[in-house]
């Protein structure tokens, strides 16, 4: 039994190699680390660990079969909850989530549970085991539209209880952001996230690219002219925001989307890329959260030097901790209570240069956190030649404009309910972003999963 209150440390590249390189950062346990950290996990009898997992995994017993050292044991009990655990393992937010609540952390450092989720799965991806298995066919169609973690996960789940499903994407690979929107150093696309898409496409689950719900087709024609019994939307929010200040129209001037999906999917980065793009000597990202530190250590890798402006401190920055922490050990700048007022543009109309105004906390406002205030005649030039808009994202209007009767907030998510994904729309659900506006991958997961069930209720005639 291992009682240490620290973890087992987790290897990692070196900071100034990976800097230089789309290698992935971490490189998780091997099989004796992974036993180690798995002992010391104490088994609560009350798991308040599994309370802080969006998909409910039954955290205790799968860490059981790994200190047993019964890995595929351990792949069974995560399938019974998780369609995609070796990407859970790699991105999911556990610091505030099942680790947060772990006992082992008051009085030391919790059990790390997403590294032994990790673990479990790239051990059953590398022997080849699927532990997943598809259902009896009960003769009902479901269409799922987007192929993102929430999508998958309703449509894995749809699977398992017999139905036939077909989910349709707009691009043309699956994965939704977990393709386009995270780098290959977190999220490696050949080892971990198309393994775990045909995982998924082994359950019976077919995927139709290249279609775009509101153009190709509409929510209607499947449900009044493709026979599907009922339709989940998965969209996501790839609506980028900007800020709307004078220059923001430059040559140079990119979306954090744009800049993500055209390195991570199109490969944009390349010298012979169909579409290319040109990255500057110097840049400034703008924003704070998971996705700023993604578009800021792609550009550090692609050869910038790199400035992350968010206009509130470090406290408030909503990324996670360890993506703070490894974006600083790879050298990006933190300009921290500050906030771009103009842009600037050369004769060409090329960014140039950045207004950065310099701020202060006030009161909190309606979120919880403290308001930033701009402090009167304290504002500077920073010079740069390509600026990064990572301010979040919202859902594509195009599946409102075409479909009637399905409500949405002034936001323009759907409105769906949280428990079972119902919307105002017969036979439509959704859930994740396309819901709730941008947030994270397990979120998204659970609201598929949230939704999988409600069709099985709505068709089955249990719904409330």
């Amino acid at each position: 039994m291992n009682n240490s209150m620290t973890r087992v440390p987790v290897r990692e590249q070196e900071p100034k190699v990976r800097a230089t390189n789309f290698e992935e950062v971490c490189l998780g346990y091997n099989d004796e680390e992974a036993v180690l950290e798995a002992e010391r996990c104490l088994n609560c009898k009350n798991p308040l660990c599994m309370k802080g997992c969006p998909v409910s995994i039954h955290i205790p017993d799968f860490i059981t079969k790994i200190k047993e050292k019964d890995i595929a044991g351990a792949a069974d009990v995560i399938a019974l909850s998780s369609a995609l655990p070796a990407v859970c393992g790699r991105v999911c937010p556990q610091e505030t989530q099942c680790e947060g609540k772990c006992v082992r952390g008051i009085k030391g450092e919790p059990v790390s549970i997403g590294k032994l989720e990790r673990y479990v799965a790239d051990w059953a991806r590398e022997h080849d085991y699927v532990a997943a298995k598809p259902g009896e066919p009960n003769g009902k169609k479901v269409a799922v539209i987007g192929s993102g973690p929430s999508g998958l996960t309703c449509a894995g789940d749809l699977a398992k209880l017999g139905y036939d499903v077909t989910i349709f994407e707009a691009f043309h690979q699956p994965g939704g952001v977990l393709v386009y929107g995270i780098p290959e150093f977190r999220l490696p696309k050949d080892r971990v996230v198309r393994p775990e898409i045909e995982n998924v496409k082994k359950l019976g689950v077919k995927i139709d690219t290249n279609v775009i719900v509101g153009r190709s087709l509409t929510i209607d024609d499947l449900l009044n002219e493709e026979g599907f019994d009922a339709v989940f939307v998965g969209s996501g929010a790839g609506l980028p925001k900007f800020m709307n200040i004078p220059g923001e129209t430059a040559n140079g001037v990119y979306s954090a989307n744009e800049f993500l999906t055209r390195n991570n999917l199109m490969k944009a980065f390349l010298e012979d890329a169909d579409t290319p793009i040109k990255v500057g000597k110097k840049v400034v990202v703008v924003g704070g959260g998971n996705v700023a530190m993604d578009a800021a250590r792609t550009a550090l890798r692609l050869g910038a030097e790199v400035h992350v402006v968010y206009r509130r401190s470090e406290e408030e920055l909503p990324a996670r901790v360890e993506e703070v922490h490894h974006a600083k050990e790879e050298g990006i700048i933190f300009d921290l209570l500050q906030n771009p007022v103009e842009i600037y543009a050369d004769e060409n109309d090329w960014v140039k240069g950045v207004k950065i105004q310099r701020m202060q906390l006030g009161e909190p406002d309606a979120s919880g956190r403290r308001r930033p205030e701009a402090i009167p005649g304290d504002v500077y030039d920073l010079d740069c030649d390509m600026v990064i808009m990572s301010l979040g994202t919202s859902p594509n209007p195009l599946i409102k404009q075409t479909t009637e009767g399905l409500d949405t907030n002034k936001h323009g998510c759907i409105i769906a309910k949280e428990e079972n994904g119902q919307t105002s729309k017969k036979a439509v659900f959704a859930g994740g972003d396309a819901v709730t506006g941008a947030a994270t991958v397990i979120l998204a997961m659970g609201a598929g999963k949230a939704a999988a069930k409600g069709i099985d209720d709505y068709l089955n005639g249990r719904d409330a």
